[in-house]
């Protein structure tokens, strides 16, 4: 008997994390070609599993280039497929860094989600930090390497990145304010100095990553930084 709409879109969700979490975690027991499969009937049809493959395994060149230096040649080149294949599943290049960035918040950058999680608002920036030192360190953070400064081409990636920053913070700041609520902040705390208190030093942990600072003395860094943090 078929399964029910319902029921078929939540397999494909739950194919979604798994393709996520495959290839951005391998370690987490999802076989590569199933996480390939999952890919490619959730966000990409047209692509054959081998081109699949490619771009869940290899979206460096955004990390290295940036999306203004990242040429079509370069991206292309490096998904193992045709000019016409690539524009058919992912459009232009801005249509593929939105692609590539929806990854990146689902798997490198999951540390957010995390964090928020967290009990205290101490441990929120703890375990912010930390994830930023990871990713930062391995592969990179796509927000700081993707686009800090673009001329006009690279316009459309760096509002996005900008955007995709400022809600973070937000998102921040929010727990924040209810860390504020719960007594678990004092009263004249300011949430939203807080949550770009942790973003910034988050930042400069990617721009240090990015000239070759290694994890363990940027994890000092993040260790560091709930030291100043508000006594309740």
């Amino acid at each position: 008997m078929p399964r029910p709409a319902s029921s078929r879109t939540q397999v494909r969700a739950n194919d979604r994390t798994a393709a996520l979490d495959a290839a951005y975690r391998p370690n987490a027991g999802v076989p590569l070609s199933a996480a390939v499969e999952a890919f490619r009937i959730t966000d990409a049809p047209s692509l054959s599993s081998g081109s699949a493959r490619a771009l869940l395994r290899r979206p460096a060149v955004f990390w290295e280039q940036g999306c203004e230096g990242a040429s079509l040649a370069d991206l292309t080149a490096a998904m193992g497929i045709t000019k016409t294949s690539r524009y058919a599943a992912f459009g232009n290049k801005e249509d593929l860094f939105r692609k590539v960035l929806e990854r990146y918040e689902q798997g490198p950058a999951a540390y957010v989600a995390r964090a928020l999680r967290q009990p205290t608002a101490r441990e929120v920036a703890a375990t912010f930090l930390a994830g930023s030192v990871a990713t930062s360190t391995h592969p990179g953070c796509l927000s700081v390497q993707g686009s800090l400064a673009a001329g006009e081409a690279g316009r459309t990636a760096r509002d996005l990145l900008t955007a995709w920053r400022d809600r973070g913070r937000a998102h921040l700041r929010d727990r924040f304010r209810r860390a504020v609520d719960d007594g678990d902040l004092p009263p004249d705390a300011d949430p939203e100095l807080l949550a770009r208190y942790v973003m910034t030093v988050a930042n400069g942990i990617a721009v240090q990553a990015a000239g070759g600072a290694g994890h363990d003395e940027l994890q000092q860094v993040a260790d560091v930084a709930p030291r100043n943090w508000p006594p309740v």
